[in-house]
């Protein structure tokens, strides 16, 4: 059998070759002629899994070390008999600690007070609930919107989206892009606080770039993490942005071991490979070492060269 890797999945080097003939390639290079003769392949964000891609392939297995599946076409895959598995919530507690980081240092940098406020959550998953929780214990109050799982769960402990516009000094965006392309656009941003403060960590498609600029002096301040049309970023997004990196919200260590265990142990499962079922990798290779984070140096390494935005991914030193 033959498994097509995304060579940034990091740790997995060596963990297919018993059982499998693996080609490791950049994850925009795996295209449908590499794809063709591959049973299974092990991806991120930058592979769009499709017909264009995968129609004719012997492909059965695409599993992506990422919590969305946002580049991948689910229903046409389910259609062809492929299966299609993500992991859920592996970097959700790296990107809460990116989300505290960037405002506590937003804050610093602008003199802003943030003794009181209301953290509105758009998008209650693994990410936003983690989010709120670390909210409410460190003294924020916490505003959650999720009409699916409100509609779930009952009204209680959600609110509508206007009204968390409209109460939040911090509003930060959580959601899938799959139903939710141009979420925020006019009625989003013209609804929020003056003096508010905006993150957005979820998807760079899910804000309308024309209607967040006509706002953004209204705002004390930005965070943005994602971008559309990446890597090539509007650079007027990137010039309004106070906090701006590129796309490594997720991206500690813990979060990558998470993401490579979920696709090898999936592997596993599907080919009935029970030393795959059974991977794990430890924390680290050797204890962690406690620092500080420095987004400062990823916003100055972005800035400063914005067109290596995929470099600053593919080689990031994981937090």
């Amino acid at each position: 059998m033959k498994a097509i890797i995304d060579n940034a999945i990091p740790y997995i080097q060596g963990v297919l070759e018993p059982f499998f003939d693996v080609e490791y390639l950049p994850g925009k290079d795996i295209d449908r002629a590499k794809a063709a003769d591959a049973d299974v392949l092990l991806i991120r964000t930058r592979t769009h899994c499709n017909e264009a891609l995968l129609a004719g392939s012997r492909v059965k297995l695409v599993a992506t070390a990422t919590i969305g599946c946002d580049h991948i076409d689910t229903a046409w895959c389910r259609k062809a008999g492929i299966k299609v598995v993500n992991a859920p919530g592996c970097n959700s507690s790296a990107v809460m600690e990116y989300f505290f980081t960037a405002i506590y240092k937003l804050a610093e940098m602008k003199h802003l007070d943030l003794l009181l406020k209301t953290i509105g959550v758009v998008g209650v998953g693994h990410v936003g609930s983690k989010i709120a929780a670390m909210g409410e214990n460190l003294g924020f109050k916490i505003l959650r919107n999720d009409p699916p799982r409100m509609a779930a769960e009952g009204p209680k402990g959600f609110v509508d989206l206007d009204t968390l516009l409209e109460e939040s000094d911090i509003v930060t965006i959580h959601i899938p892009l799959e139903n939710n392309l141009d979420f925020a656009g006019d009625h989003f941003f013209n609804s929020m606080k003056d003096g508010a403060i905006f993150v957005n960590a979820s998807r760079g498609e899910v804000v309308v770039e024309e209607a967040f600029l006509r706002n953004r002096k209204r705002f004390a301040g930005v965070v943005m993490d994602v971008w559309r049309h990446e890597p090539d970023i509007n650079p007027a997004m990137l010039a309004a942005a106070d906090i701006a990196t590129p796309h490594i919200a997720g991206y500690s260590m813990q979060g990558k071991i998470n993401g490579t265990t979920a696709v090898v142990r999936a592997t596993g499962e599907f080919f009935d490979i029970p030393e795959l079922k059974e991977f794990s990798l430890p924390s680290a290779e050797k204890p962690f070492s406690l620092t500080r984070y420095d987004i400062m140096a990823d916003d100055r390494a972005l800035r400063s060269a914005p067109e290596n935005f995929e470099s600053l991914r593919s080689h990031y030193n994981y937090r």
